[in-house]
């Protein structure tokens, strides 16, 4: 599937380095242009037996047939991705493509649809909302809602000019894997209530309107309790069989799992740290990424963090000079999830909700001791009142400590410069995504158990923070991409649960307690949990 209609299909053998500068492996059609989606004829059985046979020819004045053709079928998820798309065959494998047959271009019976809408929180009142949608037209937009408010949408877009290339490596989002993202509508709903039920629906009567949703405000920040959920590195995957840049085979699974946590009405946020969609430079990825979400995203508060598949490429200023963006360089991530940051380009932020402050940091920014990130750090959880919000927890994209090998999975220096700012702090829990499992730590420091929890009565692991000794640190970057296992053998003392699964947090703060909770989405059992408490 090819989209736009009038993309270059010929044979590109060296795009494979498109692919692979991204971290992405797999096989793919070597086409000039990324093809949207992609598959075998041999995932309709029916075409491989033949069982579809059709004469096209007879012998001259008899019954017997001299050619038949076999037939077959395939089936793809579309979505509007604005552009025409095309259907394409050909022969020669993913390696070298030659085209047979190009079908006529579709259009899309309205491009200019408003769609993919998300929520996020723009202060930690819970009397505010920002909404954002993508659409096709560039005109205003309004998001309705309540009885009878309106507010109109600020639009904006970004272009082939804002995405980075090196003269060494090109990247393919300057070229190969562009994708028109067309306008995204941004609208802030006021007047709301904290912990609160209302509905919206955005659009116009010149595009058409979205269903009306049911959302949910999260708690005012320093009120009693906050219900959140929490994953890094989730991606998405086809909703078919088809082959795609990048998959990440537990997305599905876990959305479904978080689409009924919400469903449940026991959810006030959400929070995604890091490696987002991993489009890297295929635009259209975005798209489908937006669609997989728009179940959660849509009903409450979804904040994020970015991570080095949003942000890191060469010469670009990320602390990692990495091509692992495919020269998105945060450009997408920062106008597709507009978080509460202080300018373009720093993407951290603070937010408040129930008895929690939340601190969110860029790893892939600068945030060594002089940099302007790390005193924002410092003045931001100095600044912490600790009676209006006695959790601190921080969280980030790459980790300080994993049992799991891999190429840079922790910086030292990350931990040397940032380790001791969340002890003076005294933050409570640091959460961090990159590596692709769970794993909880004890009270840690300097790679010490500073202090290990005590058992409740049901057997829980309960950190007692009246007397605080280190932050717990976990890694939660198990909600889609495939899994890093842990090697056999592992012997850190400071590693108490370890699970290879694709899931997420769950967590329940009060003001004396928090209670954090593991999720097998395959299974839905809870497979690690432990408890903070103060006194």
């Amino acid at each position: 599937m090819i989209s736009p209609a009038n993309s270059d299909v010929s044979t590109c053998p060296l795009n494979t380095f498109y692919y692979v500068q991204t971290g992405d492996f797999s096989k793919l059609p070597l086409l000039c242009h990324y093809p949207v989606k992609a598959t075998y004829m041999s995932t309709d059985p029916d075409y491989l037996s033949c069982k579809k046979k059709e004469c096209k020819r007879y012998q001259n004045g008899t019954s017997q047939c001299a050619i038949s053709t076999c037939s077959g079928s395939l089936t793809f998820h579309v979505i509007n991705i604005r552009t025409d798309i095309e259907f394409v065959l050909f022969s020669g494998g993913f390696e070298v493509p030659c085209i047979l047959k190009k079908a006529n271009p579709l259009k899309f019976a309205n491009p200019n649809k408003p769609l993919y809408g998300h929520l996020s929180s723009i202060d930690s009142t819970g009397t505010s909302m920002k909404l954002t949608w993508v659409s096709g037209d560039e005109k205003p937009q309004q998001v309705q809602y309540g009885d009878g408010k309106s507010q109109s949408s600020v639009v904006t877009t970004f272009s082939q000019d804002d995405m980075q290339s090196s003269p060494v490596i090109p990247s393919p989002a300057k070229d190969f894997g562009w994708h028109d993202p067309g306008f995204i509508h941004s609208a802030v709903m006021t007047g709301l209530k904290p912990s609160s039920s209302f509905s919206y629906r955005y659009g116009s009567d010149s595009v058409g309107w979205s269903d009306r949703i049911q959302f949910r405000t999260p708690p005012v920040g320093g009120s009693d309790e906050l219900k959140f959920l929490a994953f890094g590195d989730m991606g998405k995957a086809p909703r078919d069989s088809s082959v795609e840049h990048y998959i990440q085979p537990g997305s599905l699974s876990v959305i479904e799992a978080v689409t009924d946590e919400i469903n449940s009405g026991n959810v006030d946020s959400v929070f995604h740290i890091g490696d987002i969609s991993y489009a890297t430079g295929f635009l259209v990825e975005w798209d489908f990424f937006l669609h997989q979400i728009n179940p959660i995203a849509s009903r409450v508060s979804y904040m994020t963090a970015i991570g080095n598949h949003e942000r890191d490429y060469i010469d670009s200023g990320s602390v990692y000079i990495l091509a692992d963006s495919g020269g998105e360089v945060g450009v997408p991530y920062e106008t597709y999830f507009p978080m509460p940051t202080p300018a373009k380009d720093k993407p951290w932020y603070s937010i408040e909700q129930g008895s929690v402050h939340i601190t969110m940091i860029s790893t892939e920014h600068d945030w060594t001791k002089n940099s302007e990130q790390y005193q924002w750090m410092k003045k931001d959880m100095a600044s912490v009142d600790r009676y209006k919000t006695p959790w601190l927890i921080f969280m980030g994209h790459r980790p300080m400590y994993t049992s799991a090998p891999g190429f840079l999975s922790v910086d030292e220096k990350f931990v040397d410069e940032v380790e001791p700012l969340l002890l003076a702090s005294k933050v409570d829990l640091a959460l961090f995504g990159h590596v692709h499992n769970y794993e909880r730590t004890c009270s840690i420091y300097k790679s010490q158990c500073m202090k290990l929890p005590s058992k409740d009565e049901a057997g829980i692991d309960t950190y007692d923070h009246s007397n605080y000794s280190a932050p717990v640190q976990a890694i939660i970057g198990m909600a889609g991409f495939s899994l890093d296992k842990f090697p056999s053998g592992i012997n850190n003392s400071w590693s108490l649960s370890r699970h290879s699964e694709y899931g997420y947090l769950r967590a329940h703060a009060t003001t004396t307690d928090i209670k954090l909770e593991f999720v097998n989405a395959d299974t839905r059992k809870v497979d690690d949990s432990f408890h903070i408490t103060k006194a």
